[in-house]
Order: C-alpha cells, then sequence, then structure tokens
C-alpha cells in the first residue's frame, strides 16, 4: 500500500506565492512520474504539472512561467511552487503518483487533496 500526503495549501493573496509538497511512502520500489491536478469549484480535475523520473517536465498553459514543480527523489516528495497567484488558481490540488511496487505492479496513486484559495 502507498499513501501520498500532501501540505501547503492555505488562503493567500493574489500575486502572493505558495509552496506545495507530497510525499509519498509505503511499499515502493520506484516512482515513474509524480505530478499535481487541480479542481476548481463546479469544475472538473485537470492536470497541473508533471515531472517523469529522468524526464522533461510538462505544464499546463495556464500556468507556465507562474508554476514550478520539481521532485526530490530520495524523499519520494514532489513540490509545486506557485507564483503570482490568481483568482483562478483556487481549487483543491492533488498530487500523484506512477508507484511501482515491489511486486513489480505500476499503479497511480493519489493524495487527500489540499485547498489553495485565491482572495482579491
Amino acid at each position: 500500500q502507498v499513501q501520498l500526503v500532501e501540505s501547503g495549501g492555505g488562503l493567500v493573496q493574489a500575486g502572493g506565492s505558495l509552496r506545495l509538497s507530497c510525499q509519498a511512502s509505503g511499499e515502493i520500489f520506484g516512482i515513474n512520474a509524480m505530478g499535481w491536478h487541480r479542481q476548481a469549484p463546479g469544475g472538473q480535475r485537470e492536470l497541473v504539472a508533471v515531472v517523469p523520473d529522468g524526464g522533461s517536465t510538462i505544464y499546463a498553459d495556464s500556468v507556465k512561467g507562474r508554476f514550478t514543480i520539481s521532485r526530490d527523489n530520495a524523499k519520494a516528495t514532489v513540490y509545486l511552487q506557485i507564483n503570482s497567484l490568481k483568482l483562478e488558481d483556487t481549487g483543491v490540488y492533488y498530487c500523484y503518483a506512477q508507484v511501482t511496487s515491489g511486486t513489480m505492479s505500476s499503479e497511480a496513486y493519489w493524495g487527500q487533496g489540499t485547498q489553495v484559495t485565491v482572495s482579491p
């Protein structure tokens, strides 16, 4: 079993910054991609950013230049640095990890979500 625990959400004024963290733990042989999705109120979950293991990062067009995703493999942790926050960045942010377990099976796991609220 694998658990993902997120932290770092909160209430921030437009133009401000936040740093989200997500640490994976449990029966982990390896982690392939790690990333973040978000879901705005009344909206669908959408991709924000992905960082493959050893690959190039991918960002949604709406966050390019403002968000930076990074990962620390030694800590099994993925980060999302969010700068120049906009009202439309409000939502629940979910991290995920594509994990290879000790049985060599690969499965995607999700965190419980962390709320980001941007105020005027």
